[in-house]
């Protein structure tokens, strides 16, 4: 029996996550989570900037593209960018679905047998990745989906396992 991982997201900005960004990327330093319930992005690095986004979903990945003393430039899937707190973020990895329609999650790297479906906006949090592919895990559901699906890791990225902070 598969299970269909839905986890959609309550975000105050555009739902372009669907497709590719089409802002022009910048070098990523590494990627971070939403550490709380609400993150607010910022026009600049100080509490006194504008808040121009709120983010409301625990987990949802951003791409750190600079850093100045407490805070983080991020870019989110959209291409979005602004500033964050650090305290706004995690190092827990996470990743989002893109693309157009469900996609398959499988019991092994290679393929095997299919474990969940998942929608474009999941989010789930990052354990391992080979070549072309990358096992998440969201609630109770670990299965190995394809990385050209997914946001929040880059092509070259290959690693046995990531620390499970649950």
């Amino acid at each position: 029996m598969t299970r269909l991982i839905a986890l959609f997201l309550f975000v105050s900005c555009s739902g372009a996550w669907a497709a590719a960004p089409s802002a022009p990327k910048a070098k990523v330093l590494r990627y971070v989570s939403q550490r709380a319930e609400k993150a607010y992005m910022r026009e600049g690095p100080t509490y006194a900037h504008r808040i121009l986004w709120q983010y409301q979903h625990r987990g949802y990945p951003f791409a750190v593209i600079a850093q100045f003393d407490v805070w983080r430039r991020v870019q989110a899937a959209d291409g979005t960018t602004g500033w964050m707190s650090h305290a706004m973020l995690s190092d827990r990895r996470s990743v989002l679905v893109t693309g157009k329609g469900r996609v398959n999650l499988y019991e092994k790297a290679d393929g095997g047998a299919v474990v969940a479906l998942a929608d474009p906006g999941a989010i789930a949090f990052l354990r391992a990745c080979t070549r072309t592919a990358c096992q998440v895990r969201s609630e109770d559901i670990d299965g190995w989906i394809s990385k050209s699906r997914l946001w929040g890791v880059e092509v070259h990225e290959v690693f046995d396992r990531l620390p499970s902070r649950r």
